[in-house]
């Protein structure tokens, strides 16, 4: 059987400043399982987004550094931990696991950067959101299959402040 692809959500980025609203936005609304694969290529903004729902999340001012020696990062916000992964150096997704990532995208915030490399590891209902160069910004596409409330808040909050 064909599952039908989730509705996907368009916005514009024009700057920084627009990507860290996106983040603030995103943070508070995030919770414990749940996985945002984030898509595109080198110096798209996927480590900029990561860090703006991170800090906004941790409610503070953090040093996120890029985990792409690291592989991941973690952060204990005030009520639900966050993992931060960049799989671009990964060459086969059973690496992934050997990193807890599974673990983490049943009881954590998991972002991860370079999805593909999880194979068919990647939650059935991750959210993706995907960055390209457009323009003098950015376009984001967003799916998000498992939480339609929320990307029916997105697109009204979005709209309304453009």
């Amino acid at each position: 059987m064909d599952q039908a692809r989730p509705p996907e959500l368009t916005l514009f980025l024009t700057d920084e400043a627009t990507t860290d609203r996106l983040g603030a936005w995103l943070a508070p609304r995030l919770r414990a399982g749940d996985c945002l694969l984030l898509e595109g290529p080198i110096g798209a903004g996927k480590s900029h987004l990561a860090r703006a729902i991170i800090r906004a999340r941790l409610g503070r001012m953090e040093d996120v550094p890029s985990p792409s020696f690291t592989l991941v990062q973690s952060y204990q916000a005030e009520d639900v931990e966050i993992w931060h992964a960049d799989l671009y150096r990964l060459t086969h997704p059973d690496e992934a696991l050997e990193l807890g990532l599974d673990e983490a995208m049943t009881h954590a915030i998991t972002l991860i950067e370079w999805p593909e490399r999880l194979g068919d590891s990647a939650p059935r209902d991750a959210m993706r959101l995907r960055l390209s160069a457009a323009g003098e910004g950015r376009q984001a596409l967003i799916a998000l299959p498992g939480r339609p409330e929320l990307a029916a808040a997105l697109a009204a909050e979005w709209a309304a402040n453009a």
